[in-house]
């Protein structure tokens, strides 16, 4: 992430970057300089600039800075700014788009291929949006206003959706009924289940039954014995003459056949391969994965006493991550169960906030945190800042709190106020690590809920964790609520339009975060952390004609297309 400020940092960058566009030492080097056209160009009667020009030109672009550094912008203006009070300056471009690295972490000891999370709320992450995410190569974090089995599912079905080897699979026994293969499909989502003498794993491998098998059946009492397809009719992988996930797969491949049972020796089940693992991994290259090549997933907890027992149990099922989710984090129940997991858990990450401010983020840390959620207030449907008049506006917020964080190491989630990729890329300037999107995500396929036309426009429900309908299911706990007999609002319920699949309207967030880096000349979010801390990074505050003038103006109508 960021390094420290020391007084020679500024001096240091500005030789080592200026070594990309500027001659080597004289204006001998001329003719590798990028300064060079500047040679051929025609100024009134001069048909090129002599040797003292460009020398002036040198020396000046060792000072020449337009704009304010973050520092100046942020930490000694005590101004608040949101995305939109802010424009980023350009810089200069040496590289392509695709060269553009967005690599970043997403807590201090896990890193992820793009700097997107979705939001946990209920109107937004499930099992369907965590995958899709996973995917991508972000991150879904499955919310938790639902009792403490309907949250492990949803990470088990993110955990069992992609497996290099699906080393536990669900097995049944030979006298099991199809309707159980029904049960199977419905809470999994798969319907490929080995049937084993016991039921279980590492028991003899009898057959297997898939999709093949029982959709022609109407009798659904039928037992799995008389529609399975036997032992002597699979394919299989042998556990000690195939030793790689490579030799398997090209087993399976060869074959045609949708499953392969892995078995030993003596025929016993002890791993199973799934022809749509081969296919997603050719489609998604850079998904997030565990080591077991699992898709990550995360999970948000409260802070009674029993979330002890929720974080238990996703440990159980390997949840990747937890997120301590309240709308203002700096608290004692925070803190206290930040510790609890730190001390029974230490080896799984977590997710402390919301917070906006530098002393709240001290208090996260030194309680032991891996990454810190910073927003409140600031979300589409939130109405914290309202209703509790606290909070702080985003970017000033995100600004603040990455500047006392990166000393650490811990990375920041910018969580909210994000309604397009400018602003996600004006998040990550401010030092995010990553962008929880909430809104933006929320009309998409993958997202929880149905459809529905609301003068004429296809639109999908979206209420805030905060709103009375979300609090009524249980999200009270994470405003403090408890059982009081008068809930506060901090949210509103309402409707986003469709945006499609996450598979088509990701790509296209992933890009615009790209053209923003190469409009900044920052290659990787490395070297844009970098690019910030020691003030080549450069801001400037935009007026209300400003913004007005860097959005669309000046039609009768237009027609807005995001992606095509």
């Amino acid at each position: 992430q960021g390094t420290q400020q020391n007084p020679n940092t500024n001096t240091q960058l500005k030789a080592s970057s200026l070594q990309n566009i500027m001659p080597s030492n004289t204006a001998d080097a001329k003719t590798t300089s990028l300064l060079s056209p500047f040679k051929k160009a025609s100024f009134g009667s001069k048909t090129t600039l002599s040797t003292d020009e460009l020398q002036r030109i040198e020396k000046d672009l060792e000072t020449l800075r337009d704009g304010l550094d973050g520092e100046t912008m942020f930490l000694k203006n005590k101004k608040g700014y949101t995305y939109d009070d802010v424009i980023l300056l350009p810089g200069s471009i040496d590289f392509g788009v695709d060269d553009v690295d967005l690599n970043t972490k997403l807590t201090r000891n896990i890193k992820l291929n793009i700097p997107l999370v979705s939001s946990p709320m209920d109107t937004v992450t499930e099992h369907k949006m965590a995958i899709a995410m996973a995917l991508q190569g972000g991150i879904g974090v499955i919310h938790y206003n639902n009792s403490i089995e309907e949250q492990v599912r949803e990470v088990e079905r993110v955990k069992r959706f992609k497996n290099g080897f699906i080393t536990d699979p669900k097995c049944l026994g030979p006298d099991a009924l199809l309707s159980d293969v029904d049960s199977i499909k419905a809470r999994f989502g798969f319907s490929g289940i080995p049937i084993t003498a016991d039921g279980k794993l590492h028991s003899k491998l009898l057959g297997i039954v898939t999709n093949r098998d029982t959709d022609f059946h109407t009798d659904r009492a039928v037992s799995v014995k008389e529609i399975m397809t036997p032992f002597s009719q699979l394919t299989v992988g042998y556990e000690e003459e195939h030793k790689t996930l490579e030799e398997l797969n090209e087993k399976m491949v060869k074959s045609k056949r949708s499953k392969l049972p892995i078995v030993n020796k003596k025929g016993e089940l002890v791993a199973l391969m799934a022809r749509k693992d081969l296919l997603k991994h050719r489609d998604f290259p850079n998904a997030s994965k565990d080591a077991n090549k699992q898709l990550l997933v995360g999970a948000t907890i409260g802070t009674r006493p029993n979330d002890k027992k929720r974080v238990e149990a996703l440990v159980k099922v390997g949840v990747d991550l937890v997120v301590i989710d309240s709308s203002q984090g700096d608290s004692m129940y925070q803190i206290e169960m930040i510790k609890w997991i730190k001390t029974n858990f230490p080896s799984l990450d977590v997710v402390g906030g919301n917070i906006v401010t530098r002393r709240q983020a001290a208090h996260l840390i030194a309680a032991g945190v891996d990454a810190i959620r910073v927003g409140m207030g600031v979300g589409s449907i939130c109405t914290t800042q309202e209703v509790c008049a606290v909070g702080r506006p985003q970017a000033t917020a995100v600004y603040n709190v990455s500047s006392y964080a990166s000393k650490f190491g811990i990375p920041v989630w910018a969580d909210g106020g994000v309604a397009n990729t400018g602003h996600i890329t004006k998040a990550l300037a401010c030092g995010a690590s990553m962008v929880m999107m909430g809104s933006m995500l929320a009309g998409t396929e993958e997202a929880p809920g149905s459809y529905e036309f609301v003068d004429g426009v296809r639109v999908k429900k979206y209420r805030g964790m905060g709103s009375i309908d979300a609090m009524t299911k249980g999200s009270d706990i994470r405003y403090f609520a408890g059982k009081k007999k008068i809930r506060v609002a901090q949210g509103v319920s309402g409707t986003v339009m469709d945006k499609g699949s996450i598979n088509h309207y990701l790509p296209y967030l992933v890009l615009g975060v790209r053209h923003g880096l190469q409009d900044l000349g920052q290659q990787s979010l490395k070297r844009l952390a970098l690019a910030k801390e020691t003030g080549a990074l450069r801001y400037e505050e935009r007026t209300h004609a400003a913004q007005k003038e860097g959005g669309v103006h000046d039609l009768h109508s237009y027609k807005k297309q995001l992606f095509g």
